[in-house]
Parts: C-alpha cells; sequence; structure tokens
C-alpha cells in the first residue's frame, strides 16, 4: 500500500490536533516533517545531479579537462543506470507505503527510511564500485520507505479531508521538497563537481541526517496515530511473508551465481530484470485491480478511464525524468558554462526546475481557481493533453541545440533554461491533476493502493528509457530525441481526441 492518507475519516471536527498548539495557524507538527522532506530532496537531488556525471568522469564520455576520478563507465551504461535508480525509487513507494501500513508505523518507518538514506549517501562518498552499487540501493531502499509514510504523517496532522487548513499543509510541505531540489544542486553539485565527488556525497549524508535529527526531534508535536501499525501482520501473515522473501532471494542467489560463475555477468544482467520488473508489475497491479469482481460497474468502469491517464502520465515521466540524464549530459558537454563571465558547474541546471515550479506553481493555482469561478477551467483531459504536448514541444527545442553543438561548439544556457520551463509548465498541468484523479477515481477497496499505482507510472517511464539504452539506443541522439517529442505529441492528441470517451468513463469525476 502507498499511503493511508485516502483512509481518513471525515468526521472530525476542524480544530488543531499534536497538542492544539499551531504554528500560523498549521500544526507544530508540519515544521519537523517540513525539514525532513526538505533535507530528504536536498540529498536525493544532491546525488542525483551528481550520478550521470560521477559514473562517466574518468573515462572517454566524460568532457574534457573535467574532474576525474569516478567510475569510468560508457554514457550509454550510466544513462541506463541513472534511469533504473529512479524508477526502483518510485516502484519501492508502494512497499514502503505496505511497511508503515502493516509493520512498523508512518513514524518508525520515516525514522529507519532516514537512516537508512544516509548510510547509502555514506557508502557512495567511499571509492570503489561495489561500495557505490550498495550505496545506491540503500539510497532506492530508504527514498521508498519515506515517500508514502511522511505524506500520510502530514495528512494525520488535519481533521480529516475536510478541514480547510488541510490543503494550505500539503502546500507548504511541497514548497520543502522544493526549496530542498533547489539548494540541493548548487551546494552539493558545485562541491561534488568541482571539488570532490566524494565530499558531494557525503553533503548528501549530512543534509540527511539533518532531516532525521529535526523528524526525532519533533515526533512530539506528531499526531499519536503515526506511531501505531494501522493493519499489523497476524503471525501467519509475517511468516508467510518472511518464507516467500526468503525463497526468492535463494532463487535470486542460485541464477546469479551461475551467471557470475560462468562469466558471463555483465552491468545489463542486473539493469534488464529490474527495468523488467518495473514495467511488468504496474501492468500486473492494475490488471489485478480490473478483474477485481468486488468492485461495482461504476469501479470497474472508472479503472478504465485511469489507465488512460496512467499511459500518459508514464510517457510524460519517461521525458521529464532525463533532467538528470540526457539533459544532465548534454548541459556538462555542449552547453556554455559561463553567464557575463560568472562561470558556473553543470549541476546547476539540475536547480532550475524546482526554481520554475516555486515561480509558476501559485499562479497555476489563482488561474486554476479564477478559471473555475468563470466556470471555464479546463476538464482533467485537457490538461493532460496539454502536459503531453508540452512535454513534447521541450523535446522539438531540445533538437535545436542539439543539432546546433556540434564540432565543439556549445550553446546558451538559455535554450535548457527554456526547455525546463515547458517541462514545469507541463508538470504543473499532470502531477497535481494526476494525484487528485487517483484519489477521486480509486476503488475504495484500493484507496491507498491507487496511490501507489500513480507513482508506479513513473517507473514504467524510466524503465523504458533504462531498456532503451541497454539495447544500445542513443538516447542522446537527435533522432532519438525528436522521436520521443512525436510519442509524447500523439499521446497528446489521443488524450485529446479521445477525451469525450475518457471522461464518459470516469463518471462523476472531473
Amino acid at each position: 500500500m502507498a499511503s493511508s492518507l485516502t483512509k481518513e475519516s471525515t468526521a472530525r471536527d476542524n480544530t488543531p490536533v499534536a497538542g492544539g498548539k499551531t504554528l500560523f495557524g498549521h500544526p507544530l507538527g508540519l515544521a519537523p516533517l517540513f525539514l525532513t522532506e526538505m533535507w530528504e530532496r536536498f540529498s536525493y537531488y544532491g546525488m542525483r545531479a551528481l550520478l550521470v556525471l560521477y559514473l562517466i568522469s574518468g573515462g572517454p564520455d566524460a568532457k574534457s579537462g573535467s574532474q576525474g576520478g569516478g567510475l569510468a563507465m560508457p554514457e550509454s551504461t550510466s544513462l541506463a543506470i541513472y534511469s533504473v535508480y529512479v524508477a526502483m525509487v518510485y516502484l519501492l513507494a508502494m512497499p514502503g507505503g505496505w511497511f508503515g501500513d502493516r509493520v512498523w508505523g508512518p513514524r518508525k518507518t520515516v525514522a529507519i527510511a532516514a537512516s537508512v538514506i544516509m548510510c547509502g549517501h555514506l557508502l557512495l562518498a567511499l571509492p570503489g564500485k561495489p561500495t557505490f552499487f550498495a550505496g545506491l540501493a540503500l539510497v532506492a531502499i530508504g527514498s521508498g520507505l519515506l515517500k508514502s509514510n511522511i505524506s500520510t504523517m502530514v495528512g494525520h496532522l488535519y481533521n480529516g479531508p475536510k478541514d480547510p487548513r488541510r490543503d494550505g499543509g500539503f502546500t507548504l510541505f511541497y514548497i520543502g521538497i522544493n526549496l530542498g531540489g533547489l539548494g540541493a544542486p548548487l551546494v552539493i553539485g558545485t562541491v561534488g563537481q568541482k571539488v570532490s565527488w566524494h565530499l558531494g556525497f557525503t553533503l548528501a549524508a549530512i543534509g540527511m541526517g539533518l532531516g532525521l535529527v529535526a523528524f526525532l526531534i519533533g515526533t512530539r508535536w506528531l499526531d499519536p496515530k503515526s506511531a501505531t501499525v494501522p493493519m499489523p501482520l497476524t503471525a501467519a501473515e509475517r511468516n508467510s511473508w518472511l518464507l516467500k522473501g526468503l525463497i526468492w532471494l535463494v532463487i535470486a542467489a542460485i541464477f546469479y551465481g551461475v551467471v557470475v560463475g560462468t562469466g558471463h555477468f555483465t552491468i545489463n544482467w542486473a539493469l534488464v530484470p529490474i527495468a523488467l520488473i518495473g514495467l511488468v508489475v504496474p501492468i500486473f497491479v492494475l490488471a489485478r485491480i480490473k478483474r477485481d469482481k468486488e468492485l461495482t460497474s461504476e469501479e470497474q468502469t472508472k479503472v478504465s478511464g485511469y489507465i488512460w491517464f496512467f499511459v500518459a502520465a508514464a510517457v510524460f515521466w519517461g521525458i521529464f525524468d532525463q533532467a538528470g540524464s540526457t539533459m544532465s549530459t548534454f548541459a556538462e558537454k555542449k552547453t556554455t558554462d559561463n553567464v557575463f563571465g560568472l562561470h558556473f558547474p553543470s549541476t546547476w541546471f539540475q536547480s532550475i526546475n524546482s526554481a520554475w515550479v516555486l515561480v509558476l506553481a501559485p499562479v497555476f493555482a489563482a488561474m486554476w481557481v479564477a478559471l473555475a469561478r468563470r466556470k471555464r477551467e479546463p476538464s482533467s483531459t485537457v490538461k493532460f493533453s496539454a502536459a503531453m504536448l508540452l512535454a513534447g514541444a521541450s523535446f522539438v527545442l531540445f533538437a535545436i541545440p542539439m543539432a546546433m553543438a556540434t564540432d565543439g561548439k556549445t550553446v546558451s544556457p538559455l535554450w535548457l533554461i527554456t526547455i525546463y520551463m515547458l517541462q514545469t509548465l507541463g508538470e504543473l498541468c499532470l502531477s497535481p491533476v494526476g494525484l487528485s484523479l487517483t484519489t477521486k477515481m480509486a476503488p475504495q477497496k484500493y484507496a491507498s493502493q491507487m496511490m501507489g499505482v500513480w507513482f508506479l507510472a513513473v517507473t514504467a517511464g524510466d524503465c523504458v528509457m533504462t531498456l532503451m539504452a541497454t539495447s544500445g539506443v542513443n538516447l542522446n541522439s537527435f533522432g532519438v530525441i525528436l522521436g520521443e517529442a512525436v510519442v509524447a505529441a500523439v499521446a497528446g492528441a489521443a488524450v485529446w481526441t479521445s477525451r469525450k470517451k475518457i471522461e464518459g468513463l470516469m463518471g462523476d469525476v472531473r
């Protein structure tokens, strides 16, 4: 399960919880959760900004004259590793929510998750491939555990979905995410890229450590519900899960033992199976929900409509998440690294999306409210269509500087700034709308799991990128970039032309 937010009762009154004290009208518990998420995102986006550049550093695909000391891996393999890593963070959000609901409770799960993330970054700070990939796995596991449960605890602070402060609280929480995303590449990116990769990863660990301290200090202000396990496993269920996990662990150990022992192991033996799992799991989960005979006919119909949005979102995130892969290497090797004589590291480009969100999100929120008052707000299908077209337009625009940057030439940073702006406009049309649709269209039986399903759209999109990279497709080529733009545009056009059909499947949801 992804989150317990949608299972809260609406019967509670509107008085503050957690001791009745407030901070600017919000429960005091919002402060430690805000800081924990901000520092977690600081560590995550800082590490992500360095990831591909560190993987190629010291190898033939690194920028001439750049800092060495990395893993000297081919760019295609590095892009695949990046994509599968991001995919796993979102895939693991679903079992992360399950642990919070059934094993440890949200509060304990977040404390454990933050500790795991911090240990992962510390392993990244050590030289060598084994420790690096072990650290990467720990960061992905910890992020998955934390992602769902900390949002659930924000929901616990408020008196049900009808609490008038609730949306404002989540807005402040979202600001924390983007503050972390804005600052991380400027600090961690600069230190890692210009001083020492390993010192950069160490700063990411320190950031998560600060978040863990803030969380532990602030637990006294959290709602008591966050410390309980909503649906604890029975002894029989616990033993069953342990047995299943052990069986799969033994199977994997035997399989990879044979592959390694016979000398056939390459990095693709790890990347391809993980990417395939990332594609199979969303299909399996949606098919299981769709075929559940306990659902009403109305719920079945809404699930059919939701699949349209899921597929469109997967295409969108497949393009959007290349900010840290193809666009990162383009920024490093083919974009001018100075403005008005001021030189800066290419990791700074990773801050642009968060900066655009902080600038544009209030504008979008006000615009939707103003249009709704005039009864002219676009439908969800129209917003999704716009998001897909904006994603496609961003890569059409990306193809232009890509064609210009040949024979050692570099292009203006304004190209990437504009591309990120288009993608952020698309994100603001799709991401909040998708979250809202998920809560509205989810069958009651799967209210929590559907939030995890929404995260799986990111997993699916990034796993497609992984499979393309591992199959030899050059994700940085002019033709592939244009091809992705066409796919996004076709997906947007399909949603647009089918909007009446989709809206019919949505029932009373708009």
